[in-house]
C-alpha cells in the first residue's frame, strides 16, 4: 500500500469538493445555461417583433397607389382625401388634402319639405388658421384608409376643383 497515493487521492477529493461550489457561483452550472437560453429567446423575440413591424410597414406602403387619391378615416368621424405617404412609423403623412363640408339651411323655406344638406368638397388651406397643405396624422387616430378609384365622385370633384384654377 502506497501512502503517498492515498494522501494524493484524499487531496484530490478535497479539491474536487471545493471546486464544485466555486464553479456554480461563477455561472458555469445550470443557472448559467438557463440565463443563456432566456437571453437567446428574448433576442429572437425582439428580432421577430422588428421584422414584423418592418414587413407590416412595407406591406402598407406597397398598398398605397401613389398615382391615386386615398380616403383616410379617423376615429373622430372625420374623413380626409389626399395623397398618403409614409405609412410606417407613428404618423401617416397626407398631402394635397380635401375634406367634405356639410351646409344646411338654418330655416327651411317651407316646413313641409325636408331639404337634404348640401355636401361640397373643400380644399385644406383656406381656413381661418391658414394651415399648410400637409397633415401628419397619428396612426392611433387612423381607423383605416383606402385607395380611391380614378372615376369616383370624390376624385372627379378634386379634378374639377383643380381644373377651375382655384
Amino acid at each position: 500500500m502506497d501512502v503517498r497515493r492515498q494522501g494524493h487521492a484524499q487531496a484530490d477529493d478535497g479539491y474536487a469538493d471545493m471546486a464544485a461550489p466555486v464553479r456554480s457561483a461563477m455561472g458555469g452550472g445550470t443557472l448559467g445555461r438557463v440565463l443563456a437560453v432566456l437571453l437567446i429567446i428574448v433576442a429572437v423575440c425582439v428580432l421577430a417583433w422588428f421584422g414584423f413591424k418592418a414587413l407590416n410597414a412595407a406591406t402598407a406602403d406597397a398598398a398605397v397607389k401613389s398615382k391615386q387619391y386615398q380616403a383616410v378615416f379617423l376615429t373622430n368621424g372625420q374623413v380626409y382625401f389626399g395623397k398618403v405617404t409614409n405609412t410606417d412609423g407613428s404618423y401617416v403623412k397626407l398631402t394635397d388634402i380635401y375634406y367634405l363640408q356639410v351646409q344646411q339651411q338654418v330655416q327651411p323655406k317651407d316646413n313641409t319639405s325636408s331639404q337634404q344638406p348640401q355636401v361640397s368638397l373643400a380644399k385644406l388651406g383656406g381656413e381661418l388658421h391658414g394651415p399648410e397643405d400637409v397633415m401628419y396624422i397619428s396612426r392611433s387616430q387612423v381607423l383605416f384608409w383606402e385607395n380611391l378609384k380614378t372615376d369616383g365622385k370624390v376624385t372627379k370633384a378634386i379634378q374639377d376643383y383643380k381644373n377651375s384654377g382655384k
